[in-house]
């Protein structure tokens, strides 16, 4: 399959973007952000621009794409609602819209959040304008997957750029094997994040429903288990 993952610089991206160079179902791969990713591989293609989410360029073949990655966010903390809005839903339909007008078969995996609000009625912020993001997409003519991972524990060297959650993963990292032996459905890895997109665009998973948490992201991603 072919794949466009945005958000590749980020803890959550950089961890699908690995699985996505290590899977062999995954032919290849463009990379869409503002900044390089720093990696080099023979199925990597990187685009570098200042709105990741304007995908007007006439050398864009959108139909070429099986499935769209789209890992890019930012943390609400600090941040007003509109700001936050600007980036998480317009930017976010403002890629998804094209893509799925080009591609109605593509599958379009979406990082949210445990704690997401759909109702709309969350006194949270940042719930309220991720909900709203998820209804938006789900109502596009693809094949769209909201992932909410809740505690992702970073592996295979990726740290997130954000300097809070860097001190919170370091000070937490004892208790993960506790967490994942005791509440495993609350937690995931960046490793089974990326796996579980691979398999809700492989033909023939088992995905049972549109919004994914936790246990459903680490089922997924021992599928298919001879791609591990």
């Amino acid at each position: 399959m072919n794949v466009i993952l945005f958000g590749g610089t980020g803890m959550l991206g950089r961890g699908v973007l690995r699985e996505c160079l290590r899977d062999d179902s995954v032919t290849a791969v463009l990379s869409v952000g503002r900044t390089p990713l720093g990696v080099s591989h023979p199925k990597l293609r990187e685009r570098i621009q200042d709105d990741p989410s304007d995908l007007r360029a006439p050398d864009l073949d959108l139909a070429s794409y099986d499935a769209c990655f789209f890992c890019l966010g930012v943390s609400a903390v600090g941040m007003k609602e509109p700001e936050y809005r600007r980036i998480t839903h317009g930017l976010t339909l403002a890629a998804a819209r094209p893509l799925a007008a080009a591609n109605p078969r593509l599958t379009f995996a979406y990082v949210s959040g445990e704690g997401t609000d759909s109702s709309g009625q969350s006194r949270s912020m940042w719930a309220r304008v991720k909900g709203e993001t998820e209804n938006d997409l789900l109502q596009l003519p693809f094949q769209a997957y909201m992932f909410r991972p809740g505690i992702v524990q970073p592996v295979r060297g990726m740290p997130s750029k954000t300097l809070l959650y860097r001190v919170a993963y370091l000070v937490t990292a004892p208790l993960f094997p506790l967490l994942r032996r005791f509440a495993p459905n609350l937690v995931t890895t960046t490793e089974a994040l990326g796996r579980a997109m691979i398999a809700v665009a492989t033909p023939g998973a088992d995905v049972r429903a549109r919004i994914l948490r936790p246990q459903d992201i680490n089922r997924l991603a021992q599928y298919p288990s001879d791609q591990r």
